[in-house]
């Protein structure tokens, strides 16, 4: 993400080498491939190397029904890295749960890491996460983002973060966005968004923030204050309370998608939802999926630091 607190970290750098282990894979799709992307050469520094990998395990309940996840994050063209992932299984009440979150700092990476280390953990020990996992999502990120600017009291340097989740919770699959990362699913070759971007310039959202007090300015893009161009993230507290930790969520039925992509908008800024599912529907191990989208990111100029989840469902 680019704001007013991180446009000087836009200086070319070189690219890191994103390796890949074999994952196994539960989906399978006849339709065409599109066509090869460029083979894009990146090699740099071991220091600037940054995780890829992915696991399988199977929907709670059911060994009939599992899924394959796959991982890859990359500096890319920043001078820094302030994307951070999680990707956990957890049993909760005695059911198994899957948490599956991409977070994209701005001002600094401390608010990203800080939802990597903490948000899980909140979410899962609210005592409603089971019964009623909607409310247990937004109490959960509203006390996270409190917790963080509590924690944050005395720092001069303020950062925010956006968050894309995915929780996987016997068969359904409950995403919550807050910020420009997004989540889409694919359902029969079809991107169907289960997320929508917190932009200022969004009608709801730009109501929002002048009924609060705030304002929407243009400056260079659209921005809260004239300073961030995102009207939702976790942290940035100069700009509470108009720039909220609220999340958006979207629930979907795991039957019938055939992988989600989960992602921060250094993807998104140049691969769109259809593209994004019609470059890895045919490839078949989701590590090597996530990889293959930030190559292709890169490949298409993509100047921001680039960090995806893919994970794949198998029914049958």
């Amino acid at each position: 993400m680019v704001s007013d607190t991180d446009t000087a970290g836009l200086a070319t750098a070189a690219a890191t080498t994103i390796t890949t282990a074999a994952t196994p894979s539960a989906f399978n799709d006849d339709q065409s491939a599109p066509p090869d992307a460029p083979n894009i050469l990146m090699s740099s520094r071991d220091h600037d190397s940054l995780p890829s990998g992915g696991g399988i395990s199977f929907l709670s309940g059911s060994r009939n029904g599992r899924f394959s996840y796959g991982y890859s994050s990359f500096k890319g063209k920043r001078s820094s890295m302030e994307d951070f992932f999680e990707t956990t299984m957890s049993e909760v009440d005695g059911q198994m749960v899957a948490f599956f979150g991409v977070f994209d700092g701005h001002g600094g990476s401390r608010t990203a890491e800080y939802l990597k280390n903490n948000l899980f953990k909140n979410l899962s020990s609210h005592p409603d996460f089971i019964k009623d996992t909607k409310t247990a999502i937004v109490e959960a990120f509203k006390q996270t983002d409190v917790n963080y600017l509590n924690e944050e009291k005395g720092r001069q340097r303020d950062s925010g973060s956006t968050a894309s989740t995915a929780v996987l919770l016997g068969d359904r699959i409950l995403v919550a966005n807050v910020g420009d990362s997004r989540v889409v699913a694919s359902r029969a070759g079809s991107a169907v968004p289960l997320s929508i971007d917190h932009k200022p310039n969004r009608s709801d959202e730009r109501r929002r923030i002048e009924q609060a007090g705030g304002f929407v300015i243009w400056a260079g893009t659209w921005r809260v204050g004239g300073v961030l161009a995102v009207s939702r993230a976790f942290g940035d507290k100069l700009l509470k309370p108009y720039v909220v930790a609220d999340p958006e969520i979207q629930e979907e039925e795991i039957e019938g998608v055939d992988f989600i992509i989960i992602a921060s908008d250094g993807l998104w800024n140049v691969i769109s939802n259809k593209e994004a599912v019609c470059l890895v529907q045919n490839i078949t191990d989701a590590e090597v999926a996530s990889r293959e989208l930030i190559k292709e990111a890169y490949a298409r100029g993509s100047s921001d630091n680039i960090t995806c989840v893919v994970v794949r469902f198998d029914l049958s």
